[in-house]
């Protein structure tokens, strides 16, 4: 390895010196970009040689996503946003507001005679802050991997008054703090290569510092912090260690493999140790690392998967090699039929007895996550503990699965090669799903890269942009992962309030506006719809729908106080579908509008809606609701997309040349098959599919045909008549044998279906004891039964039009505040479940 050390802290050329800018008049082309960039147009700037930081500005409704906090009181202008080092692109940090968050007074560009330094302030006034007067200062200083942040806090009333100090820090899941009180935290992927370090330089004016103090009249307390930035937390830390005052030497090197002519190893994490504390370092992409530490000798923990551990010791100040052996790991090389690289997915089973529980890094990224790695084209390669595998590789419920038990050599890589087979034959129908997040949403912190890729490699070809509360675009993602050929997406978003969300596409995004340009969520769901209708002007594509609604509060009960009243009236003519399935679950055949279970550790029964059921029932009052099964994914692993998707016509198999225009027609007529896996498709005599309308007398011909993939199975399918499931047209490989089949398609029948009134008809094909543990491993949708049906298709059988039966299934219309002991006794009386005995009194 070519023994060249890049310091973070040498730049060569020209740096210009601090300074501060607002993101306005053609500078906001330069907001820092990263992971979790959140600056817009009208945000602060500031910048140093070494660091570059975004402020938020005070306009309404300033947030950096809609899950920083919530409440009215949840804006957080005059707050740090973004902190990256210098040109590297690299922000992780969601927020840090120095003592809590709300409205502000004004921020603006602070006055600042220091050379070299430029500042931020955002000042509360104490006529705004309960008479507690509240300053921030950011400032950055040439030379310094940080910010200096100082808050003054004085008390401007004539009673003793509380201030809050405790600071807003999110969102990490690897934190610590070391034995010196510096606080670090690891960038939520640590393959980007980001740590924080914030320490407390000086408190005055008050003796502790707590979460709530109390202030006496004209008390001031200042509170100083420093605030690092780093290519690692231990890079963070040894800056702020230096900042506080403690001596502190470099630490330099690298780290290559032996044998590779010095091939430098960029995975390795470095754990450094400050006093008693680990804290995780890592090298480069050209192996190489550089901390601040004490000067003297240190003991170095170096990780990476695939090697052994070994520990290095070193003295402080040098600037050392070390060299490890290659790394136990598989490569893969993945096409399909025709020799091209494919998008896949790869999940990994030790085999050997007492082996670890594997961890390949967090869930919330496609390459490598918890046992799992998710490639947009098939050529990576996995670094593993050497012992034996089961490795399984597959691309979503149209493809084949490759399976083989792999023996992974200490020091060696074997090479997993194969081609994955197009078993399903989709033909004129397009897989999609209108509903998933990433980190823009705010409520989880999935790499977005990571959620295209999975997208990707669960073979989803059309799968539009539904941040919550932010008008978004995943196509330049897509691009530049090279997976225009795989999937096609549309600009939109999911509005979202305390109740009923919704998903509308499409829009256009403006990056530089709050929320991307989105519009505000309103509690009536018919405001909110309009709203989403009109955004940007009519048009005649914009999906509006309903995200894992609650039914009952939307058709029957408006303000969920046990009575029914109708709902939200009108509401159904005003989006265009509904969720019906969101997440794993399969419960279409339900059989009441609730469930009780009793969580483990709990004495008290618990209920749950039927969302299935209670759709079924408003079909036959006359809602004709679209039905839309989503993922709604917040993770890769565990939570990511695939488990339920949609079939729906296309002119097109090739998604580059999808057009959500000629698809909205299909999606708005019902024209959609929900599945986890199978492909269903149901015609009548006549032609007609899912969502249509036909006419026939006495009856009518369903020719049904079902085709699976490799690893999963249907054995029923079940004809609902007007939402009933009909016992002479339910068919099971028990009963009727001679109707499945054990190949790709495993029925194709002719099904008669006598009708002497109107109804509308669902067919429904799943595994009821299956699985898809080969599909999805160790992750909870594995335990996901194949299933999959279609939107009703309506049949007028006297040709005087569609009528309703106004059937309620043998329950009313679910209401609010529905307890265990009342779903009970509906399910008693309905026969589902036994009563009780009455308990004797006993005998005197």
């Amino acid at each position: 390895m070519k023994r060249i050390f890049l310091s973070v802290f040498l730049i060569t050329g020209f740096v210009p010196a601090a300074e501060v800018f607002e993101a306005a008049l053609g500078r906001e082309t330069e907001l820092p970009k990263g992971k979790e960039a959140d600056g817009i147009l009208g945000d602060f700037v500031l910048r140093s040689d070494k660091v570059e930081a975004v402020i938020s500005h005070n306009a309404a409704n300033r947030r950096a996503n809609m899950s920083t906090f919530y409440g009215e009181d949840g804006v957080t202008p005059g707050a740090l946003y973004d902190l990256t080092l210098r040109g590297a692109a690299n922000d992780q940090l969601v927020i840090y507001s120095p003592c809590g968050h709300g409205p502000v007074s004004y921020v603006k560009m602070a006055n600042v005679k220091e050379d070299g330094a430029a500042a931020v302030e955002s000042v509360t006034t104490a006529a705004k802050n309960g008479g507690v007067f509240k300053r921030h200062e950011y400032r950055v200083k040439d030379g310094v991997q940080g910010l200096f942040i100082t808050t003054v806090l004085r008390n401007e009333s004539d009673k003793p008054q509380k201030a809050f100090t405790k600071d807003d820090f999110t969102r990490f899941d690897s934190t610590g703090t070391t034995s010196d009180g510096i606080r670090w935290a690891d960038a939520i992927n640590p393959a980007h290569k980001c740590g924080y370090a914030l320490v407390t330089l000086k408190v005055t004016g008050i003796e502790k510092l707590e979460e709530t103090i109390e202030m006496q009249p004209k008390q001031e307390v200042v509170i100083s912090r420093f605030f690092a930035v780093g290519t690692s937390p231990a890079q963070a830390v040894g800056e702020a260690m230096t900042v506080k005052g403690i001596k502190t030497e470099l630490l330099a090197g690298g780290i290559g493999e032996t044998g590779q002519a010095g091939k430098p190893i960029a995975t390795a994490t470095i754990e450094v140790p400050f006093g008693k504390t680990l804290v995780p370092g890592y090298t480069d992409d050209k192996g190489q690392f550089s901390f601040k530490l004490p000067a003297g000798q240190v003991e170095l923990l170096i990780k990476d998967l695939g090697r052994p551990e070994f520990r290095w010791s070193r003295q402080i100040p040098s600037e050392r090699e070390l060299f490890l052996d290659p790394a136990a790991a598989i490569r893969f090389v993945i096409t399909d039929e025709s020799g091209k690289p494919m998008p896949c997915k790869a999940h990994f089973a030790p085999l050997d007895e007492k082996a670890p529980k594997l961890d390949l890094g967090p869930k919330w990224r496609a390459r490598g996550c918890v046992d799992q790695y998710h490639s947009e084209n098939g050529h990576f390669t996995q670094q593993l503990p050497p012992g034996k595998y089961r490795v399984v590789v597959v691309r979503g419920p149209e493809y084949g699965h490759l399976s083989q038990e792999v023996t992974v050599a200490a020091g060696k890589t074997v090479e997993f090669k194969g081609t994955l087979k197009r078993l399903v034959d989709t033909k004129g129908w397009i897989s999609a799903d209108f509903h998933n997040h990433s980190t823009p949403s705010g409520d989880n912190v999935c790499d977005t890269d990571g959620r295209v890729i999975n997208i990707a490699a669960e073979h989803l070809e059309f799968a539009p942009t539904t941040e919550h509360n932010r008008l978004y675009d995943w196509e330049p993602t897509i691009k530049a992962l090279g997976l225009e050929n795989h999937i096609k997406t549309v600009k939109g978003m999911e509005l979202t309030g305390s109740r009923q969300h919704f998903n509308a596409f499409p829009f256009e995004p403006d990056p530089l506006k709050q929320d991307g340009g989105a519009p505000v969520w309103n509690d009536d769901p018919r405001i909110t719809a309009l709203t989403l209708r009109r955004w940007q002007g009519e048009r005649a594509d914009r999906w509006i729908q309903f995200n894992h609604p609650d039914l009952s509060n939307m058709f029957v009960d408006r303000d969920s106080d046990g009575i029914a009243d109708g709902g939200f009236v009108g509401v159904g003519s005003m989006i265009d579908g509904t969720e019906s399935e969101n997440g794993p679950g399969t419960d279409i055949l339900a059989d009441s509008p609730f469930k009780l279970s009793r969580p483990a550790g709990s004495l008290a029964m618990k209920v749950s809606m039927s969302r299935e059921f209670i759709w079924r029932q408003l079909l036959n009052q006359g809602h004709r609701l679209v039905a839309v099964g989503v993922a709604d994914a917040h993770s890769v692993y565990g939570n990511g997309v695939g488990c339920w998707r949609l079939y729906l016509p296309s002119s097109t198999d090739e998604p580059a040349k999808i057009d959500w225009a000629e698809l909205a027609p299909h999606a708005k007529a019902g024209h959609l098959v929900l599945s986890t896996g199978p492909f269903l498709e149901v015609t009548t005599q006549n032609g007609k599919i899912a969502g249509d309308d036909d006419r026939s007398t006495g009856g009518i011909d369903l020719t049904v045909r079902v085709q699976c993939t490799d690893w999963m199975d249907i054995d029923r399918v079940q004809v609902l008549v007007n939402s009933k499931p009909d016992p002479t047209l339910n068919f099971t490989r028990t009963s009727h044998p001679q109707m499945f089949k054990d190949g790709v398609v495993k029925f194709a029948e002719k099904i008669h279906v006598p009708l002497q009134s109107d109804a509308h008809l669902i067919v429904v094909a799943i595994d009821e004891d299956g699985h898809q543990a080969i599909g999805y491993g160790t992750s909870d949708y594995a335990k996901m039964r194949p299933c999959a049906y279609n939107n009703p298709i309506y049949v007028d059988a006297d040709g005087n039009g569609f009528k309703p039966n106004y059937d309620t299934l043998g329950f009313d219309l679910p209401v609010g505040r529905q307890t265990a002991d009342k779903a009970k006794a509906q399910l008693v009386k309905a026969g589902l479940m036994q009563a009780e005995p009455t308990p004797v009194p006993a005998k005197p």
